[in-house]
């Protein structure tokens, strides 16, 4: 009987090319049940590639990947699935009942129509045609599709794209209540905030290549720079040529500087205006990791080497 931490699905080494152009070089995958995987990178990354490839959409030209220990095509693995993508083709006409009664259908042990309904937050939908919704609320409906089947593994691809911000953070309440029920969670999204309050573990792709994973602090570490924000009579311009400091500027009455020597900064800060007030010192958040680790990897790539999502 498998650990209950064994991978659930995995790449290995998996290659996809379409034509001369490299979307995934070699790159390596893993999803345990219970977490939940956000995997980053910039458009072009190869992102969509990988959930292609762990969901049997297209087939990898060289390397591994398996779903449950499956090949990804086989019914057996893919009934134990759920499926959020950025593009959805549903039949308009349908009120959202209907889909969920249909979804739910293909599953052997779906949750009930009331449990979907309260979890992804569309009980008062149920009656409405998907085509007269907004785009906000499509997207919820769709989040429940994918989750009315009681999926042991979760497919979420850029799913709070078009939400408010309530919609989304009821979203995130949904899925960590799906994570603490044993289900895993491959998350893609732009929201890196998003990515922060919810990642078990993170995976920065670029170039279809796997550049850098580990927890969100950990990637955060990878970035030496501290954010400092105050009310000083300091000149921005003055502070901006200080040794350690790489950008200092005046913003809403409010000193801001980036430095990798926060200590020191402050300390000179303090010297030189001693009724300075309001201080504040930030590390850099996954935003600035995001942006340092991919800029390195464009730097260290050929220039000739071109990619796909």
């Amino acid at each position: 009987m498998p650990h209950l931490r064994d991978p659930i699905a995995h790449l290995d080494a998996a290659v996809k090319r379409y034509g001369q152009l490299t979307a995934l070089d070699r790159v390596d995958l893993c999803l345990r049940p219970g977490e939940l995987l956000a995997l980053l990178g910039p458009n072009g990354a190869g992102k969509t590639t990988a959930i292609g490839l762990l969901l049997g959409l297209i087939r990898a030209e060289a390397g591994t990947v398996a779903l449950f220990g499956q090949d990804p095509q086989q019914i057996g693995a893919r009934r134990r699935i759920g499926v959020m993508l950025q593009n959805a083709e549903l039949p308009p006409t349908l009120r959202v009942g209907e889909l969920l009664r249909l979804t739910a259908s293909y599953y052997p042990a779906p949750r009930t129509l009331a449990e979907t309904a309260e979890l992804a937050g569309v009980a008062n939908l149920l009656k409405r045609p998907y085509a007269k919704l907004s785009g906000g609320q499509q997207r919820r409906v769709q989040f429940a599709l994918a989750l009315c089947g009681r999926p042991e593994l979760l497919f979420l691809d850029e799913p709070t794209v078009g939400m408010d911000i309530e919609a989304r953070q009821k979203l995130w309440v949904a899925i960590r209540q799906l994570l603490a029920e044993g289900c895993a969670v491959l998350l893609t999204t732009h929201y890196l905030e998003e990515a922060e309050a919810l990642a078990d573990r993170v995976c920065v792709m670029s170039r279809g290549r796997v550049i850098h994973e580990s927890t969100v602090d950990a990637l955060r570490a990878r970035v030496a720079l501290k954010r400092i924000r105050c009310i000083s009579s300091v000149d921005a311009g003055v502070v901006g040529g200080w040794p350690s400091v790489s950008d200092a500027e005046q913003r809403q009455g409010r000193l801001h500087v980036t430095t990798a020597e926060a200590e020191a900064v402050v300390r000179r800060l303090l010297d030189a205006d001693p009724q300075l007030s309001e201080l504040e010192v930030q590390r850099a958040g996954l935003a600035e990791a995001f942006t340092e680790l991919t800029r390195e990897a464009e730097q260290a790539s050929p220039a000739s080497r071109r990619e796909v999502a």
